[in-house]
C-alpha cells in the first residue's frame, strides 16, 4: 500500500502470474531463460544497490552499487586470469557493528534486546557452522573475544583471522554467556559490506 507520484488512495498488488515464462514466449530467440511474470509497475530508475538483509522489520541493508560493480570487474578478472581463491577464517554469522542509534532502533523492535551501550550484533547464525555448533543465537551481542573488548565488526573479523580457538563472551537479553567457538578455514572472493536502509 503506497501513494506513488503522491497519488492517493493507491494499492499495489504485485502478484505473480506464473515462474516458467519462457523466453521464447516474449520473442526472445536466444533466451533460454525462464522468467518470472508479474503484474507489479515498474517505473524507470537507477540501481542504488541490491537488498541483502534484514535485521528486524523496518531495519535492513542493501550492498551499494558501486561495490558490486567492483566486486564482479574483480571476481571476473580472477577467473580470467586463473587465479586461486584466497582463503579465510571462517565461524558462520552475520553481524552489526552497534551504534547509539542502531541500539535505539533495536531496542524499540526486540522486547529482549540486551542491554548494552556497544558490541556487534549477531542478526543471523548460519546453521551447519562453527558459531551454530558453539550455541551462538541470533540476537547475541558479542561483547568480548579472547579478553580483549569488542566494539566493531572489524574487531571480530580480526579476531577470527588470528585465532583458532576464540573465547567469546555474548549478551544474551539480560544474561552473559561464555562460548567457546573454533573457526574453519574457507575460500572467499571479497567482502561486501551493505548499507543501512531504515524504512519510516
Amino acid at each position: 500500500v503506497g501513494s506513488p507520484f503522491s497519488l492517493q488512495n493507491t494499492v499495489t498488488t504485485g502478484i505473480i502470474s506464473t515462474t516458467h515464462r519462457g523466453g521464447h514466449e516474449l520473442g526472445l530467440q536466444n533466451s533460454d531463460m525462464e522468467y518470472i511474470q508479474t503484474d507489479a509497475i515498474i517505473n524507470d530508475g537507477d540501481v542504488i544497490g541490491i537488498n541483502t538483509l534484514k535485521v528486524t522489520p523496518g531495519i535492513s541493508f542493501a550492498i551499494p552499487s558501486d561495490r558490486i560493480r567492483q566486486f564482479l570487474a574483480d571476481s571476473y578478472d580472477r577467473q580470467r586470469k586463473g587465479r586461486m581463491q584466497t582463503k579465510k577464517r571462517y565461524i558462520g554469522v552475520r553481524m552489526l557493528q552497534l551504534s547509539a542509534a542502531l541500539i535505539k532502533e533495536l531496542k524499540g523492535k526486540e522486547r529482549n534486546f540486551a542491554d548494552v551501550s556497544s558490541g556487534v550484533y549477531v542478526y543471523e547464525v548460519i546453521p551447519g557452522t562453527a558459531a551454530f555448533s558453539a550455541g551462538l543465537l541470533n540476537q547475541d551481542v558479542i561483547i568480548s573475544i579472547n579478553g580483549q573488548s569488542v566494539h566493531s565488526t572489524e574487531d571480530v573479523r580480526q579476531a577470527v583471522q588470528s585465532d583458532r580457538v576464540l573465547s567469546l563472551v555474548v549478551q544474551r537479553a539480560n544474561e552473559e554467556i561464555k562460548l567457546t567457538i573454533r573457526s574453519w578455514r574457507v575460500a572467499v572472493l571479497q567482502s561486501l559490506a551493505p548499507t543501512l536502509i531504515k524504512h519510516t
